[in-house]
């Protein structure tokens, strides 16, 4: 599901929809969406402690807000490629986190398959750039720029997987879900005019039909899976598997814009879809189950 972000977003700019808007309008979207349905079916999703609130909605909502606003830098300095390059760094940090923060295993096993994915993203995703271009020719600031967005953002994303692991069992997916989300809506509306780039909404209705799919698809849907999986399996194991993204990505890219891979691309996609099918065969066998953390 998040691998259908870069396809959708690719639409909304073809729509005209300014790209430091879409970060807030589809979690915008999705909260209203989850808002909806919980006031029908789950109202107790409304309720929650202040430890829930101050964990949930701010922590939460602050890495949501910055992941939004640094992985637009990303790609604005170092590219698509880059920057997702650089995004997938994070299963790496949160197998290194994960046992000081959790007491979770930190395997050679485990690393050496984060590892792997990571660099088979970056293959992956470098393969699939258009022209094959890569980050030559830009300018050194801006490079920096983007290195330091796309990092960031993968320090969000590996900070909201550990944050995940702790608080899902306590709270639930959808409560971890709808606070975090309405915890990153008020700051990137709070944020965003104040640094001059007030979010416009989509200028067609074509957008806003690309802009409900994204909401629906990259924020409800796939943090839910993700969530519900992270309830059941370890973090660095949950991280690892959703490295899988940039190779959807590079694949509806194929099927919808006929962005070809190249050699080095489908090097890479084998190797993430590799390293993962590894891990979680490892992960499943008796052995690793009844192993001591």
């Amino acid at each position: 599901m998040w691998g259908t972000t870069g396809p959708l977003s690719t639409a909304l700019y073809a729509e005209g929809q300014a790209i430091t808007g879409i970060g807030f309008w589809r979690v915008l979207l999705g909260t209203a969406g989850l808002a909806l349905w919980a006031a029908f079916f789950q109202r107790d999703l409304f309720r929650i402690d202040k430890q829930g609130i101050l964990l949930m909605g701010l922590l939460g909502g602050f890495l949501v807000a910055l992941f939004e606003v640094a992985y637009q830098f990303g790609i604005a300095g170092a590219g698509v490629a880059g920057a997702a390059a650089l995004l997938y760094t994070a299963p790496v940090m949160v197998a290194l986190v994960a046992k000081p923060l959790l007491g979770e295993r930190l395997t050679p096993l485990r690393l050496a398959l984060a590892v792997a994915v990571m660099v088979g993203a970056a293959m992956t995703v470098w393969g699939g750039s258009q022209g094959g271009a890569g980050l030559t020719g830009v300018a050194l600031p801006s490079l920096l720029a983007g290195v330091v967005g796309g990092l960031l953002s993968a320090m969000s994303y590996a900070t909201t997987t550990v944050l995940a692991r702790w608080a899902v069992p306590r709270y639930g997916a959808f409560r971890m879900l709808f606070w975090e989300a309405l915890g990153g809506v008020v700051i990137l509306g709070v944020v965003l005019p104040l640094a001059g780039h007030a979010p416009a909404p989509p200028p067609t209705a074509g957008g806003w039909i690309y802009l409900l799919a994204l909401a629906l698809g990259g924020v409800v849907v796939a943090n839910f899976l993700f969530f519900a999986g992270v309830r059941r399996i370890e973090a660095a194991p949950t991280a690892v598997a959703a490295t899988i993204e940039p190779v959807v990505g590079a694949l509806l890219a194929l099927l919808l814009f006929s962005q070809h891979l190249t050699a080095l691309g489908w090097i890479g996609l084998l190797t993430v879809v590799g390293g993962v099918a590894a891990g979680y065969l490892k992960e499943g066998t008796p052995e690793s189950e009844g192993s001591p953390p």
